[in-house]
């Protein structure tokens, strides 16, 4: 199932994506319902559908079923909704994974003269809420600030059910679905700071996210997913997220050590080989361009670039 947040009337509204795309209104649709694990849905809160009980899901894939079958017409949203991240407000930073992929690092090395290679334990930083941008919003450049404007394409999982000190073996069932994720980074501010990530990558709308969340049950195997990324449509990224070095299961057991994963948190797992800094000659991007990422099975994510 896909979910989505869109803006319609002027109001943040929480949609299912029927499989032509038409927007399901899951508030309007759940409206005369009385099971209480419907007023998860009523809220019009992703956040909010995201922490329901497990029967929240189930009442929404029964939402879906009816309107395909043109049951809920009346909750069908009108043509032009506007798709928004899917988690428009997030309560805390997006937890994000660097060097996750092993041609990356080598690229990475490459680039800047060093060899680090891979490392014991992931590699964690993290973007604040105001990066975030959804799916058509502007990655924002700042000439000023930075001339190194780079792109990363990454599978985003969304924490579902909370936990501290979480397993490997019950790590999957804590995820609720999955996003793509655009890590955009500032490369000279990443460097101009010792290295380290968060300022780099912190400017506003440098998070692209979305076009939706793909719930877990719709993706067979998160860890075998093409993942794709076009600047002006030149490829510049194609992996797979099987070349990850740490799966999804040792993130979410290594993140949640003495530290609760709550729902809604969202973990960006790291990006492929191909980013600009490491091209010869580097090319960033610039006002103008057009990022498309795409993640199979999820869909794709579109941004301008704009310089401000």
């Amino acid at each position: 199932m896909r979910l989505a947040t869109v803006s319609a009337g002027g109001e943040k509204i929480c949609a299912a994506v029927l499989n032509d795309d038409r927007l399901l209104n899951l508030s309007k649709a759940a409206h005369r319902l009385t099971d209480p694990a419907a007023e998860a849905l009523k809220a019009n809160s992703m956040l909010l559908l995201i922490a329901g009980p497990p029967e929240t899901l189930d009442i929404a894939r029964s939402l879906v079923a009816d309107a395909e079958a043109g049951v809920l017409d009346a909750a069908i949203l009108p043509e032009g909704a506007e798709l928004l991240a899917p988690i428009p407000n997030i309560r805390k930073n997006v937890l994000c994974v660097g060097r996750n992929y092993a041609e990356h690092i080598t690229e990475g090395d490459r680039a800047q003269k060093q060899q680090v290679g891979v490392t014991e334990y992931p590699v964690f930083f993290t973007k604040p809420p105001t990066s975030i941008v959804g799916p058509g919003g502007d990655v924002l450049t700042f000439p000023s600030v930075s001339t190194q404007t780079d792109y990363e394409v990454e599978l985003a999982v969304i924490i579902g059910a909370p936990g501290r000190n979480i397993a490997k073996a019950d790590a999957m069932k804590h995820v609720f679905g999955y996003t793509i994720l655009n890590d955009i980074s500032a490369r000279d501010v990443q460097r101009r700071h010792g290295g380290q990530n968060f300022k780099g990558k912190a400017f506003d709308g440098s998070c692209p996210m979305g076009p939706w969340i793909v719930t877990a049950d719709a993706i067979d195997d998160p860890h075998a997913l093409p993942i794709s990324l076009t600047v002006n449509g030149e490829i510049r990224q194609n992996g797979n997220t099987a070349d990850m070095i740490f799966d999804i299961e040792t993130l979410i057991a290594s993140l949640s050590e003495g530290m609760t994963l709550e729902p809604g948190d969202i973990i960006a797992t790291g990006t492929p080989a191909g980013v600009g800094y490491a091209m010869d000659p580097p090319s960033f991007l610039k006002d103008g361009d057009t990022v498309v990422c795409n993640i199979s099975g999820i869909g794709t994510l579109t941004n301008p670039v704009r310089a401000v």
